[in-house]
């Protein structure tokens, strides 16, 4: 039996561009969204609303969720005129680096002081989480973020993970409150130390499974993209052996290759680095079911015809982007290991890093 008055929650998410696919489907189960970001983009949001544009199995085309027709809310706000105290849930959707923004830091200061748990959808595990991992050293892995104080005054039993699984980006030639999905899988989070709060996200998934969408051409839908919870801490970490398999490998000396090139370019280097990267994580506690075997992770990156979003960052001249390659292989070294596809790897991104910080 299903509870007729399920709880609305309030809930701030950090990041209007990823965020706002998470907060078509919270809207969608009825819950209140603020989204931050800037002044500019905040006014077309509060206008126009969001649009999220999906495909939806069994459908032609992509299918449009506007946030007017759902029934939650949706607001958009500056960073600075935001007061975290007054939600029940925060959730994280930029790129660590982005966190060092004017008025983005000084938020976080407030999302750590207001005691609110805290959601991070990043490939980068913030070092609150890592601290939530029995035997990790953190301090050596400090070196792998832009600014780790900023992460110091967070509780680490206050802080999850989930990982960005689903794919979506901004049509260039559209407003920034449009969003588009390529690849519509789900949102994979860890539960939190405190039951109460995995209680809430669980609540959070049981909605978004059970809301339909009424398409006024395809009538009632059940969309894609749903929210799952898991026990152990290490599920969002499946992401790293398919980052250090591919998307960090796209990274060459002279020019960046796309990830189906990266991965099959030298498929038993690819699969040996995966397997290296799925060992250190079992290794620190997870369990062979946590990860997705390389094979249904090799047949996927086939259809990646673009380089990742951090090799084209790089490309255009980025001084800064997520080191998942440097804090996977510093976690590494913990456990003594090394693999030298990995260390040249994290060798390729910092001399890449060196000549755009040189200009």
């Amino acid at each position: 039996m299903t509870d007729s008055n399920p709880t609305q929650y309030r809930i701030l998410i950090l990041g209007a561009s990823y965020g706002s696919l998470l907060a078509t489907k919270l809207m969608m189960a009825g819950h209140h969204v603020t989204l931050v970001c800037r002044d500019a983009t905040a006014e077309i949001f509060n206008a126009e609303g969001s649009v999220v544009r999906m495909p939806v199995k069994g459908h032609e085309g992509l299918v449009e969720v506007a946030s007017g027709g759902l029934p939650g809310s949706l607001h958009a706000s500056a960073p600075e005129k935001v007061t975290p105290s007054e939600f029940d849930l925060v959730v994280l959707a930029m790129q660590e680096p982005q966190y060092s923004a004017a008025g983005v830091r000084e938020l976080l200061g407030r999302v750590a002081a207001s005691g609110v748990p805290t959601m991070a959808i990043t490939n980068m595990p913030l070092l609150p989480y890592l601290a939530r991992i029995p035997g990790l050293e953190t301090q050596s892995l400090r070196e792998c973020f832009l600014e780790p104080e900023l992460w110091d005054p967070f509780d680490p039993g206050l802080m999850t993970l989930c990982s960005p699984d689903p794919q979506a980006f901004r049509p260039p030639e559209e407003q920034p409150n449009v969003l588009q999905v390529r690849l519509p899988t789900n949102f994979k989070a860890a539960a939190f130390a405190d039951d109460s709060h995995t209680a809430m996200l669980r609540e959070l998934d049981a909605g978004i499974e059970a809301a339909r969408f009424t398409s006024p051409e395809l009538g009632e839908l059940e969309l894609p993209v749903k929210l799952r919870v898991y026990d152990s801490v290490f599920v969002p970490l499946a992401k790293w052996a398919m980052l250090m398999a591919g998307n960090y490998r796209c990274v060459q000396a002279e020019e960046m290759r796309p990830i189906k090139d990266a991965v099959h370019g030298d498929i038993e280097a690819s699969q040996a680095v995966y397997e290296w990267v799925v060992g250190v994580c079992i290794d620190l506690g997870g369990d062979a079911s946590d990860f997705v075997p390389f094979e249904k992770y090799a047949k996927a990156a086939s259809s990646l015809a673009s380089p990742s979003s951090a090799a084209r960052a790089l490309a255009a001249g980025a001084t800064n982007i997520e080191r998942v390659d440097k804090l996977v292989s510093l976690v590494a070294a913990q456990q003594g290991k090394k693999l030298e596809v990995v260390d040249e790897t994290v060798g390729l991104v910092e001399k890449w890093l060196t000549q755009n910080r040189a200009g």
